[in-house]
């Protein structure tokens, strides 16, 4: 899933960016208000963190401007304010979750999870289609009751495609979310939609990830 973090301080902020994407998450960065807002409007993002004290536009004018254009991306604030009414505010404001500093990586991980799985018809805590299944907690995939061991990008594009079962989806909307750069080349998505066929479908005799010629790819529901 595609994480937009606002942040200004800039180590924590890489901080960040190298810990969510070993967790499978595609990381983009801002580093002030005004950049996190232009981001955050124009990118679709699954989740926001957004931390309260940038430069330029405060974390509470990110989320108020946000939610007054009716763009309802979950956000989670981090802050170094701990007060009950600091926690108010921004809750007020619209935002999903509040997470003081310093925190826990493996709760901000946590919380992340529980925020994607907010919309419970799309997010469930596992993903299915069929016999294969996805646990994104315990980053723990089976089919058949047998585990399936893939490597990370491998995970995050399976858990991408379950979230979005039965719909069509284009290379660029699979590089958008399950990788960092705009400019990787498209025709690594065919790769590792090959090496994901040899773990999930070949094995078990099944053909779930279909290709859709001229418009993507497909998982199909029913596990194929």
């Amino acid at each position: 899933m595609r994480v937009l973090v606002v942040e200004d301080e800039r180590r924590m902020a890489a901080a960040l960016q190298r810990g969510l994407q070993a967790e499978g998450f595609a990381v983009d960065l801002a580093h002030d208000g005004e950049e996190g807002l232009y981001a955050a409007r124009q990118g679709d993002y699954d989740v926001v963190v957004l931390d309260i004290m940038l430069p330029r536009l405060s974390g509470y004018n990110v989320c108020k401007q946000l939610r007054a254009e009716e763009n309802w991306v979950p956000i989670l604030m981090l802050s170094a304010k701990d007060g009950e009414y600091d926690m108010a505010d921004g809750l007020d404001l619209g935002a999903d979750d509040y997470l003081t500093k310093p925190f826990s990586y493996v709760v901000l991980v946590a919380r992340l999870r529980a925020l994607l799985r907010r919309d419970a018809g799309r997010r469930p805590s596992v993903l299915v289609a069929g016999d294969l299944s996805l646990d994104p907690a315990r980053r723990k995939v089976e089919r058949s009751g047998s585990a399936v061991e893939l490597t990370p990008r491998e995970f995050a594009l399976l858990e991408f495609l379950l979230r979005r079962r039965d719909e069509v989806v284009s290379k660029s909307e699979i590089l958008e979310h399950v990788w960092d750069t705009f400019d990787t080349d498209p025709n690594v998505v065919e790769v590792y939609v090959g090496y994901l066929r040899r773990k999930i479908d070949a094995p078990f005799g099944r053909n779930a990830l279909q290709t859709v010629r001229g418009a993507g790819y497909r998982l199909a529901g029913d596990g194929g």
